[in-house]
């Protein structure tokens, strides 16, 4: 952000975390428990998660994975929570993953990022709690 690193993890999971207008806090903490504890790590015995390995989360807020592009040209954010709303959740999934003992990096919550990802397989997957 701004030419500086606000957020860097080795290997590890790049969480981008949309919130919608109908999530609340159940849903941030569930959300953290899938992430931490997905088994998608190719060990020698089949597939480890994030918690088994000690993996780090990168954890940044991504408003923009609620556009809804069935209509026109023009992308509507209108199921995207208001930033006063997912702030919050956001952070409470992150409060979340350290209280279950991940490594956490984080973005800045509204702002203009460049992120980088090297994609190991390559893996995205969409989790939905």
């Amino acid at each position: 952000m701004d030419d500086a690193v606000v957020g860097e993890i080795g290997r590890g999971l790049l969480a981008l975390v949309g919130v919608g207008r109908t999530d609340a806090g159940p849903a941030a903490r569930a959300l953290a428990r899938k992430l931490h504890e997905l088994r998608i790590f190719p060990t020698d015995d089949g597939a480890s998660s994030a918690a088994d390995l000690g993996l780090p989360v990168l954890v940044v807020s991504q408003f923009t994975l609620y556009g809804d592009t069935r209509k026109g040209r023009r992308p509507s954010w209108t199921e995207a929570a208001p930033g006063e709303v997912a702030e919050p959740l956001v952070e409470e999934v992150v409060a979340e993953l350290r209280r279950r003992g991940a490594t956490v990096a984080t973005g800045v919550f509204g702002a203009r990022m460049a992120v980088s990802s090297v994609n190991d397989g390559p893996m995205t997957l969409l989790l939905e709690v």
